[in-house]
């Protein structure tokens, strides 16, 4: 956490995790039950991801790339004109390195992506630049997007 970073208590938001495996679904969960303004939901395929994107409106979405169903490209795919039209964040979770599957996701809107397993702090400053709306940059300053 840097000390421009706002407090705990003050991110706020409804975060859907894409994920088929219960325990980084748990590892997750772990790490962002210390955010009380942060609900978490859960899909564990790309489908009910989708269709949850869709009637619970979340802030933002973590998403896993290996679904049981259908790949994390082809829900970034589906999720392109919530991605545009009310700037829906998504951020891919993968245990493959840097893939094109990654590259096409990211020229489709992802946010950003993470290779798992993902340190704890990375992924709540990832968290904390979705739900206030800041973007890392080349530079690695944070720019508002």
């Amino acid at each position: 956490m840097l000390p421009t970073d706002p407090p705990a208590a003050d991110v706020r938001g409804k975060v859907l995790y894409i994920e088929d495996v219960p325990l980084n679904f748990a590892v997750v969960e772990g790490i962002l039950s210390r955010y009380p303004g942060v609900q978490l939901i859960h899909a564990a395929t790309g489908l009910d991801g989708v269709r949850l994107v869709r009637s619970e409106r979340p802030d933002f979405v973590l998403l896993d790339m290996h679904l049981p169903d259908i790949s994390g490209l082809e829900v970034v795919r589906m999720l392109s004109e919530d991605i545009a039209a009310r700037r829906l964040r998504v951020t891919i979770l993968t245990g493959d390195s840097f893939t094109m599957d990654v590259v096409k996701a990211m020229s489709l809107g992802a946010f950003e992506y993470m290779v798992k397993p993902v340190d704890a702090r990375v992924l709540e400053a990832g968290v904390r630049r979705a739900l206030t709306g800041k973007r890392p940059d080349p530079n690695g300053t944070l720019s508002h997007r």
